[in-house]
């Protein structure tokens, strides 16, 4: 079996701005370069074949490249405790509508679509539990440099779970036009 999503790797600049905000916030595990992406879905665990009808139907994916800056930072959480914290990206046009198309194309192969709203984003940390309440989050400290980058690719990856949290492999490259 195969734990797959579909990214949008963020280029030096824009990583090398995120790495820089993290901060000091107890109990969160932040993202290190290699994992810092944007996800245009995750698909989860599927067999050899199914895998390779994804990769054959993403390459027939046509989109034009874009421009995305960094935009701001929120979080995600559950019952008023955060689950995760993550750096916003605008214009959010192109991304959501590069989203529809590989949804579109995950479709055709028999993957249903997402049931929850698409909100383009870049995880920065993680909380085990949802251990920080809401209110006590430094939002301004994490505010990363408006950096703009070009997207002119994105990236089917393979996840693997371990002790330390997961790791993601890229095992296939898209171009976008």
């Amino acid at each position: 079996m195969h734990r797959l999503f579909i990214a949008l790797r963020p280029p030096l600049s824009m990583r090398e701005a995120l790495l820089a905000a993290m901060g000091d916030i107890p109990g969160a595990r932040w993202q290190d370069d290699a994992q810092l992406h944007l996800t245009l879905r995750f698909i989860g665990e599927v067999d050899r074949h199914l895998a390779e009808d994804i990769a054959a139907a993403l390459g027939a994916v046509s989109h034009p490249a874009f421009m995305l800056r960094l935009d701001g930072v929120g979080c995600f959480d559950r019952r008023g405790r955060i689950d995760n914290i993550w750096a916003g990206v605008a214009p959010h046009a192109p991304v959501r509508s590069l989203h529809a198309v590989v949804t579109a194309a995950l479709v055709r192969v028999g993957i249903p679509p997402e049931q929850r709203a698409f909100v383009p984003h870049i995880t920065l940390a993680r909380f085990a539990h949802g251990q920080l309440p809401s209110e006590t989050l430094p939002m301004d400290s994490l505010w990363p440099a408006p950096i703009e980058g070009h997207f002119d690719h994105f990236l089917l990856y393979e996840s693997h779970l371990g002790a330390s949290g997961a790791s993601y492999s890229a095992i296939a490259r898209y171009r976008l036009a």
